[in-house]
């Protein structure tokens, strides 16, 4: 008996010493520093927004359709019976909140990169707008955290303007990402949708459209600044059709974010991506960018460089309600020429050289 008790002393005492050389350790491990703890929160911030704009729409879709199949099926019936009756909605300036708009982690989103909004002509309320948004870039990162959210500023830098991101119609079809996108004033990009926050919405709309879309995306890559501009001419004739002025923006660092495996035009490889682009509305890129764990790791984060997005000058645009075509060539001629201003006077700010032009196709 005594030695049982004697074992039993000496194992407490065993488990003691263990327990408190484990205290000692965690105490002597160096807490992150407030500059680390920082990084990580805008690393995770910038997380959350890429996995929402790959995986919500299909985790909620799948969600609601398992649902049906269980006794929460009226889960499912509500929402979708809910959607029915909301169907239009995205065509009819959806609804937009300033809460999610104001979310904090949008802030954490900016610096992370960090991203900029610079100001150079005044926009005013009593007038509409069309902001075409340039490069593309893979994701549109600059376009969302400057016209979807305020962490840059803009309503601070435009009083009076409401802005709006128009994106893929598509995505407006997918359960609760539809309410999420609305939520922060992204459109589908049709002319039932913009064509109302241009005419029926009042004054001081402002509606930024991706110009080169999904066909620019094909040839992001770092260091090449290439739009495809030259033969996109719809959003001058809703310009025009609208009395909406023309606003050039570009966002400098945008191709930045990403690697990106170009294929040659004529290639197997891109004739695959333009097919696919056609049918289903988006370019599917063979690109990557940093892991989770580390810069120097490759996965499907954006690198953290820094974007700097420019609003232009406005072109003034009057309202023809059928504008001929000689009169959309004229305007969009004056756009390219504003685009063209804004960037040569500012590339050499913000990380381009004086030698670099800017390609049109």
């Amino acid at each position: 008996m005594k030695t049982i008790i004697a074992a039993y002393s000496q194992n407490r005492s065993g488990s003691r010493a263990s327990v408190q050389a484990a205290l000692h350790t965690l105490l002597t491990v160096p807490w992150p520093s407030q500059r680390e703890f920082r990084a990580c929160i805008q690393l995770l911030s910038v997380l959350q927004w890429v996995l929402s704009f790959l995986l919500m729409g299909i985790v909620f879709l799948f969600l609601l359709v398992y649902l049906v199949f269980t006794s929460f099926w009226p889960v499912s019936a509500l929402y979708f019976a809910w959607v029915i009756f909301d169907w239009d909605s995205p065509e009819q300036g959806g609804r937009r909140s300033a809460w999610v708009r104001n979310w904090p982690v949008w802030k954490h989103f900016r610096d992370y990169f960090p991203i900029q909004l610079v100001k150079t002509h005044s926009l005013l309320p009593s007038h509409n707008y069309i902001i075409g948004a340039h490069p593309h870039g893979i994701l549109c990162v600059g376009a969302f955290c400057n016209f979807i959210t305020e962490s840059t500023g803009f309503s601070e830098k435009f009083p009076g303007i409401r802005p709006f991101l128009a994106t893929l119609a598509g995505n407006f079809r997918l359960p609760v990402f539809r309410e999420y996108l609305m939520s922060g004033g992204l459109c589908p990009v049709t002319r039932q949708a913009i064509g109302y926050l241009l005419s029926q919405n009042g004054s001081g709309n402002a509606v930024a459209i991706v110009i080169g879309g999904a066909a620019e995306s094909l040839s992001c890559q770092p260091g090449v600044t290439t739009l495809i501009l030259k033969n996109r001419k719809g959003f001058v004739r809703m310009a025009l059709q609208h009395g909406a002025h023309l606003v050039p923006a570009f966002s400098f660092g945008e191709n930045d974010l990403f690697q990106q495996v170009v294929f040659e035009e004529g290639s197997w490889m891109r004739g695959i991506q333009k097919r696919f682009q056609k049918l289903v509305g988006f370019a599917p890129c063979v690109f990557y960018g940093r892991g989770f764990t580390s810069i120097h790791s490759r996965g499907f984060l954006p690198y953290p460089k820094p974007i700097t997005t420019v609003i232009g000058e406005p072109v003034t645009v009057p309202r023809i309600q059928e504008p001929s075509h000689e009169t959309v060539d004229l305007y969009h001629a004056m756009y390219i020429r504003s685009l063209l201003k804004l960037f040569n006077d500012h590339k050499a700010k913000y990380g381009l050289s004086e030698a670099d032009e800017l390609r049109i196709l």
